[in-house]
C-alpha cells in the first residue's frame, strides 16, 4: 500500500484540463475569508474529486499554516504542485486568486471615480461597520484555539501594547514571539523525519527568488521612485505576513497611513471592506492598496502598474515557499521547536488582531480621533461627542447576522450597506 506522504503516481494525478476546470472553479467561488476557502478545498480536491486522502490534505494544510502568506492560496499551490508538480502548482495557486484580482481592479477604480459621492460614503460606513464585526468574529476565533495557557495569553497582552501604544513594527513583534517559543521547553527527542535530498532546491530559490526580486533591481535601476517603495514595502510584508490578512493590517496600517501617509485612515478601512467583498485571498488587499496609491500619485498609469508590481510582490513568495518548501513536508512539521515557535506566534497574532480591533472600532465610531502625545505611548483618542449612531446601529445588526444567524460574508457587507442607506433616508 502506498504511503500517505508519497506522490501519486502519473496514473493518479489530475490530468491538467481537470485541474484547470476544478481551480477555476474554486477560484470563482472562493468567498468568505480562509475558512470558507480551506473547507471548498477540502470539498472539491478530497471529498469530490478525490485527488488527495485527509492526512494528506491535514498535513499540506498545516504546512501552509507555518508560512508567511495566504494560507488557503498556498494549499492550492500545495496541492496543485502534489499533483502535477511545478506547472500545477503554478496553475492551481494562479486560478485561485485571478477572479478576484479583476474585482479588485474593478472596485479600485469605481472607488477612486466616485467614492466622495454623499450615498457612497455612506454606503463605505455600512461596510465598515460590518467589517468590524467580522474582525471581532475571527479575533474571537483565533483566540479560542491559540490561547491555551498563561504563557499565550501574556503573549498576546504583551503584543497588543507593543503594537497599539507603543508602535513597535509588527516584525519586530513577530520575531520576538517566534524567538520565545523557540526558547520554551521543548521535547526535543521526538524523532524526525530525515531530510529529503535537496538537489532541488538551489535552482528553485535562484529563479523563484530572482523573480521576487527583478522588480526591485529593474525599478531601482529606472531611479526609484513611488513604484520601487511599493515593491520593497510590499516585498517586505510578504515575508513578515503570519497570522493572515487581518493581522498584517495592522503592520500596513502603521507604515501605509501613519509612517508614509499614502493613504487616509477611511481608505484603509475601506480597502479592507472592499476585500471582504471579493473572491479569492483577503492579502488581495494590498492590491487595492497600492493601486490607490499609484493613481494618486501618477494617473491611472501608475494606477495599473502599481497593481501589477503589489501583486507580483506579494504573491510570487508563495510559489517560493510552496516549491522550495513541500518537499521537505514531512520533516518541517514534525520539528519540535519549530512547531512551538509557530504556536508562540499564532498567540502573539491574537494580540495583533486585538489592537487591529480597537483602532477598527475608534476609526469607525468616532467622526474625530487625534493622537496622544505622552512621550513613548502613542494613542489614538477618541472625541466622544463624535460618536457615530449609524456606524454602531449597523455594527449590531451586522454582528447579530454574521455571530447569531451564520451568516456568510457577503451577505453580511451587503446589509450593512442596506442598513445604513435605509438609516441614512430616515434621517439617523
Amino acid at each position: 500500500m502506498k504511503k500517505d506522504h508519497e506522490l501519486r503516481t502519473e496514473d493518479d494525478q489530475a490530468d491538467l484540463s481537470a485541474l484547470f476546470r476544478v481551480f477555476g472553479k474554486i477560484g470563482l467561488l472562493s468567498f468568505g475569508g480562509p475558512a470558507a476557502q480551506i473547507a471548498l478545498l477540502h470539498r472539491e480536491t478530497v471529498d469530490t474529486q478525490g485527488w488527495l486522502d485527509e492526512q494528506s490534505y491535514l498535513r499540506g494544510l498545516s504546512f501552509c499554516m507555518m508560512l508567511p502568506g495566504p494560507e488557503a492560496m498556498q494549499l492550492a499551490t500545495y496541492i496543485g504542485w502534489r499533483l502535477r508538480g511545478t506547472l500545477g502548482g503554478l496553475m492551481a495557486g494562479v486560478l485561485f486568486i485571478l477572479p478576484g484580482v479583476f474585482v479588485i481592479a474593478a472596485l479600485s477604480a469605481i472607488y477612486i471615480s466616485f467614492g466622495d459621492q454623499t450615498g457612497i460614503e455612506v454606503a463605505f460606513l455600512g461596510i465598515q461597520s460590518a467589517v468590524f464585526a467580522i474582525v471581532v468574529s475571527a479575533f474571537w476565533r483565533l483566540a479560542k484555539k491559540a490561547l491555551t495557557g498563561s504563557v499565550e495569553i501574556a503573549i498576546a497582552v504583551v503584543s497588543f501594547g507593543a503594537l497599539f501604544a507603543f508602535g513597535v513594527p509588527f516584525p519586530v513583534v513577530v520575531a520576538c514571539a517566534a524567538l520565545v517559543g523557540a526558547l520554551r521547553r521543548v521535547d526535543a527527542s521526538a524523532e524526525c523525519p530525515p531530510m529529503p535530498k535537496r538537489d532541488h532546491l538551489p535552482g528553485v530559490l535562484a529563479i523563484w527568488g530572482g523573480l521576487w526580486a527583478a522588480p526591485l533591481v529593474v525599478l531601482g535601476l529606472m531611479g526609484g521612485g513611488v513604484l520601487f517603495d511599493l515593491a520593497l514595502f510590499f516585498g517586505k510584508l510578504a515575508i513578515t505576513t503570519f497570522g493572515g490578512a487581518y493581522a498584517v493590517l495592522a503592520y500596513m496600517t502603521q507604515e501605509v497611513v501613519q509612517a508614509r501617509a499614502w493613504l487616509s485612515t477611511d481608505q484603509m478601512i475601506d480597502a479592507l471592506g472592499l476585500a471582504e467583498t471579493t473572491p479569492g485571498p483577503l492579502i488581495l488587499v494590498t492590491q487595492f492598496v497600492g493601486q490607490l496609491v499609484g493613481q494618486a500619485q501618477g494617473g491611472w498609469a501608475l494606477w495599473l502598474a502599481a497593481g501589477l508590481v503589489t501583486l507580483w510582490m506579494t504573491f510570487i513568495p508563495c510559489f517560493l515557499w510552496i516549491f522550495a518548501g513541500a518537499p521537505y513536508l514531512e520533516a518541517i512539521t514534525a520539528k519540535p521547536r519549530i512547531s512551538a515557535s509557530l504556536q508562540a506566534i499564532t498567540a502573539a497574532i491574537v494580540g495583533v488582531m486585538a489592537s487591529l480591533g480597537v483602532w477598527f472600532a475608534i476609526n469607525v465610531f468616532f467622526a474625530t480621533v487625534t493622537e496622544s502625545d505622552m512621550g513613548l505611548l502613542n494613542v489614538p483618542l477618541p472625541e466622544p461627542s463624535s460618536f457615530k449612531v449609524l456606524a454602531f446601529v449597523c455594527f449590531l445588526i451586522a454582528g447579530l447576522t454574521l455571530w447569531g444567524r451564520g451568516w456568510s460574508v457577503p451577505p453580511v457587507l451587503g446589509l450593512g450597506v442596506l442598513i445604513a442607506l435605509a438609516l441614512t433616508r430616515l434621517g439617523l
